[in-house]
This record gives structure tokens, sequence and C-alpha cells, in this order.
């Protein structure tokens, strides 16, 4: 079994700054959201590359020169150096020197031995004129928060637009050159460093109103308040009232905004969050269903494993025996 995450809530230390609650840290360490795949590419003359079958969201950073970004039901993006951009998991896409070129598809084996080696993945003709370096981060598929999974298209940050990515690309590029004793911890947390310093840049260029999505709602003072009062204490009996009240503003003015940006009631929100909660818990953890229970916020092991059901469509002491048995056949089947 995968190794035990630390225990969320109240209870178990959710993270804190000087501004309140970390929630974007919060909901990325609930959510498993981690980065792999880290490849360095450089490409010259002409090239194209079609990426349809990694897993997870995608993300490329450009480290010099220029490219093409092209998406089904769109037209091509020019990306020039210090550029990045986050792709929805599953969303085909192409990477290519210009606009119009046959783009082929990648080599799975030949990237995972380049990357083993910290080598680099060569693409069209020397000398290169482009580097880049791609990644790909996968989420838990227990925990149902949309956190990278609202992503509605292609999110792009300018170089203009960044904060500090450079220098970390930078970091990871340098780890990425030279493997040793640590590089699969360092890489891990360099690249989760860079998630987050892109959303930072991304969020910081836009507008309070945003399309309904769980980062687009931290832009919402009042839903980000009622977010943060959820996540702090998801044990806590809350309601739209007695939500509203904690955060300051009128039942009425939450029962407006909350669906707005995350397009449910604060209430479907909070049963969703400690479901989250608990299926991690009962996965990782050997706590029994009345005490994962009680740590969510339940008052009885009934009224939990109805909520777990209609959620999950299993019983939480089901869903703990799948889960589990799921992951031995896992670690069984060869590499």
């Amino acid at each position: 079994m995968r190794a035990r995450r630390r225990q969320v809530g109240r209870r178990c230390g959710s993270i804190e700054h000087d501004g309140g609650m970390d929630l974007l840290a919060d909901a990325l360490r609930v959510s498993g959201a981690r980065g792999s795949l880290g490849t360095r590419v450089e490409a010259g003359g002409r090239w194209g590359l079609w990426l349809d079958t990694f897993p997870g969201v995608a993300l490329h950073a450009v480290t010099a020169g220029t490219l093409w970004l092209t998406v089904p039901g769109t037209g091509p993006r020019r990306m020039d150096a210090g550029d990045a951009v986050l792709l929805p998991a599953g969303t085909e896409h192409g990477l290519a020197s210009e606009p119009g070129v046959m783009m082929g598809a990648c080599d799975r084996e030949r990237a995972d031995r380049t990357r083993a080696i910290g080598g680099v993945l060569q693409l069209g003709s020397s000398p290169p004129q482009t580097t880049l370096v791609t990644l790909h981060y996968e989420h838990d598929p227990e925990v149902s928060t949309p956190v990278l999974t609202a992503l509605e298209g292609p999110v792009h940050v300018a170089a203009s637009e960044r904060t500090y990515l450079d220098d970390t690309v930078r970091l990871l590029t340098r780890e990425l050159a030279h493997p040793q004793i640590g590089t699969t911890a360092a890489v891990n947390s360099i690249i989760d460093l860079l998630l987050i310093q892109f959303v930072r840049a991304w969020l910081a260029t836009q507008p309070v109103q945003r399309p309904s999505s769980w980062l687009g709602a931290l832009l919402d003072p009042v839903v980000r308040d009622a977010l943060e009062h959820i996540h702090r204490e998801p044990d806590h009996g809350w309601t739209t009232s007695t939500l509203a009240a904690a955060i300051r503003v009128s039942r009425a003015t939450l029962s407006r905004r909350f669906p707005a940006a995350l397009g449910q009631t604060p209430g479907a929100y909070l049963t969703a969050w400690r479901i989250d909660i608990a299926a991690a818990r009962l996965r990782d953890t050997d706590d029994t269903v009345e005490a994962v229970a009680t740590a969510v916020g339940y008052t009885s092991q009934h009224a939990f494993s109805r909520a777990f059901r209609r959620a999950r469509g299993v019983a939480p002491s089901e869903f703990r025996a799948d889960v589990r048995a799921a992951a031995h056949i896992g670690r069984r089947l060869p590499a």
C-alpha cells in the first residue's frame, strides 16, 4: 500500500499561513495531486509532437526559443521562452515548431529511457532552437473535490505574468539533468512547488468574476472565507446560516455567491469534502469506521454510512476492502 498520508482536518493539523488557512495547499494535499514524468526536451528545425495518451494534467514550460501549441477546436497558440501552459487531464494536444507541421506520436519507451539517465529528449534536427520541460500531474481517483480537474481548458501564463516560475524551472532542469541520491524526492517537491507557483501566477491575472471552478472561487473573498472555515473544521456542523454568520455576510449573499463560484451549495460542498477525507482515511489508515465518521463530523456511524454509500455507491467497509484489494493487485502486476 502507498505511504500513509497525514490525516486532514482540524484534529490533524490543517495548513495555516499569516493571512489565514492555505486552501490551495490543503486541497492539493487531500486530492493527491502529484507531479511525475518530468522530461527535458530539445527541438530544432521542423518538428512536431502529438500527445494523447499521457495520464493526468499536463504542464509545459518553455525555457528557450518558441513553440506552437495546438489543441483540437482551437487555433495554434504561440509560446515563447518563459511561458507555461497547464492542460486538463485527457486533453489531446500537439507541440510543434510552427503551425501546420505534421506531428508524430510520442515514443513513450524512448522518453522513459531518456529520463532514467537524466538525458534530453531530442526532436527534429540539430542544433536545437527550443527547449522545454514537460510534466504531468495525477489526481487521487478517490477524491472528488475538483482542484485541478476543474480546469475548463488550457491555462496559459505568459513570461511577463509569471511569479518565480523561471527560477523553479531552472532548478528542476538541473535536478533532472543530474540524477543522484535523493533526486526522486527533490524532483517531486520541485514539481509540486512549480504547480503552486503556476496557479499563483494565473490567479494574479484573472478578473474577479470567473466561470464556475474551484480555482476561480479563490478570487471571491466571500466564497474563499467560507471554504476556509469548511476546510479548517470539516467536522463542524456547518449550515449555510452558521457559515454565513461566521464570515459575517448575509445568508442570502452566501447562498447566491457560493453556487455561482462552485456550482453547488455550501452544504453539498461540505458533504463532498467530508467524504473525500473519509475515503482517504479508510484507504490509508486502520481507523475504525466509527472513528472515521466522528472525525469528519457525523454523529452516528449509520448516518455516515448512508452518506458514504450515497456518494460512492458502497458502504465504507466495502470501499476499504475494495480499494485495498485493488492496491494489492496493482503491486503484484509487473512494471
